[in-house]
């Protein structure tokens, strides 16, 4: 198998010498983190349905245990996710919890085991449901989030699993055995956990940006010890609320070295991945925390969403290794900016969904509006280019289907079982979604 890797906002093609029928196709290509390869939300697969239901193009469905909204990962005919088994509060001792919420939005359970848990991506056979860790009082989650977003991420041998606060595992993908375990890195998200590892060269890096600790942190990926701890350097506001972040890092080359391009509260960041010496950092010059929307880089130019209050789409000339500055502010783009769902660059036009489900195409260079429409319901899943269309799900359970382009051209509407808060995956011919309760392998029939 040939791989060819570019840059973070570039297709990661992945084609298999030799022909071996659809199952050797589909081993062939791989989703291995959040957005899938590189980060850029842009899949190979082809031969793609624009239309599904619960019987037309359906391979199969199956029950996903617990809940959580970690986004499908896939290699060898694997499929992991993450999820929370969590014990229900009787109505007085969730009223009596119910005391400690501090902001709106809360919600409190007795207890939560979590699980790594592995499909078969051939025939949805539920192969592995590994308990990984629990807590008996676990803090209190927004009713938006879950015990298990973040994504886990995947290399030849393992699958990383983080659940932020409550620990960090590996695990071995061909015995099923935990490897390692990291449980030392505690923080108060507030809101539960959100921010998905990523894999640099041998080092497990995630963000810890809590109300109470904001840091990057770098782990062994053979044994999980940490490797380098860096605290945020940038002024935060001074309600402890504010300062809380919940996005993913990308790693770009300029000039031939990698940097950790890393978005937390009020600061964009540059790291050095190896030490996690910090090389830069860029001010928001406005409040912006919360914020989910991974970065997007593409040809000296990155894309950032600022997070709540009001979200701001920022582009940013970064073509210098000693980092962008303020006067590095192509343009900023201010109406719709989603605060969850990341925004997806193909070919020039850069296409976003806003959390309550505006759907806006701008010019990448320019800022300029193409096109601005309502798709309805509330938005937390990240859209991706597959087979040449654009396949973005909301909360009710809709999953559009767009062709990219300067005029909008939806064409599909299809309704699924439950809320889609994860991204999906695309490999080989397959479309893999999950939804509140459901993992389904989507393809034509």
């Amino acid at each position: 198998m040939l791989t060819i890797r570019v840059n973070a906002c570039s297709l990661a093609l992945l084609v298999l010498l030799g022909s071996g029928g659809e199952d050797a196709r589909l081993q062939a290509q791989q989703w291995t983190e959040f957005r899938g390869p590189g980060g850029s939300g842009i899949a190979s697969a082809a031969n793609l349905p624009s239309r599904w239901s619960e019987d037309q193009n359906v391979a199969w469905k199956t029950v996903v245990p617990g809940r959580g909204w970690s986004s499908p990962v896939v290699a060898d005919d694997q499929v992991w996710l993450t999820s929370a088994v969590e014990t229900e509060l009787s109505p007085a001792q969730r009223e009596e919890k119910m005391k400690s919420a501090r902001i709106p939005g809360l919600m409190p359970v007795q207890s939560i085991e979590l699980f790594a848990l592995c499909f078969d991506a051939r025939t949805g056979e539920l192969q592995a449901k590994l308990k990984l860790g629990e807590s008996s009082d676990p803090p209190l989650i927004h009713s938006l989030n879950s015990f298990s977003s973040p994504t886990p991420v995947l290399d030849d041998d393992s699958v990383y699993c983080s659940f932020g606060t409550f620990g960090t595992w590996c695990i071995d993908r061909k015995t099923r055995q935990v490897k390692w375990s990291n449980r030392e890195l505690e923080l108060d998200h507030e809101t539960g956990p959100g921010s998905s590892p990523i894999l640099w060269q041998d080092l497990l890096i995630f963000h810890c940006d809590g109300i109470d600790y904001q840091f990057v942190v770098a782990l062994d990926r053979e044994s999980g010890k940490v490797v380098w701890k860096t605290d945020r350097s940038g002024e935060l506001n001074e309600t402890d609320s504010l300062r809380k972040a919940f996005s993913t890092p990308i790693v770009v080359s300029i000039d031939g070295a990698d940097q950790l391009v890393s978005a937390g509260a009020n600061w964009l960041y540059g790291y050095q991945p190896d030490t996690g010496a910090e090389l830069w950092k860029m001010p928001y010059g406005k409040l912006g925390f919360s914020n989910v929307p991974r970065p997007v880089y593409h040809d000296g130019m990155l894309y950032l969403c600022t997070g709540y209050s009001r979200s701001s789409l920022f582009a940013i000339r970064f073509d210098d290794p000693g980092g962008p500055g303020e006067e590095d502010l192509v343009w900023r783009y201010e109406t719709q900016v989603p605060t969850m769902p990341t925004p997806l660059l193909t070919d020039g036009l850069l296409l976003m969904v806003s959390d309550r489900g505006i759907a806006t195409c701008l010019d990448a260079k320019t800022g300029e509006k193409h096109w601005q429409e309502r798709l309805g319901g509330g938005f937390a899943s990240s859209p991706i280019l597959a087979d040449g269309k654009v396949y973005v799900g909301n909360r009710k359970g809709e999953m559009f289907v767009i062709r990219p382009g300067d005029e909008f051209d939806l064409l599909a509407t299809n309704q699924m079982d439950g809320d889609i808060m994860a991204t999906p995956a695309a490999v080989g011919e397959q479309l893999l979604v999950r939804t509140k309760e459901s993992l389904y392998r989507i393809q034509k029939q």
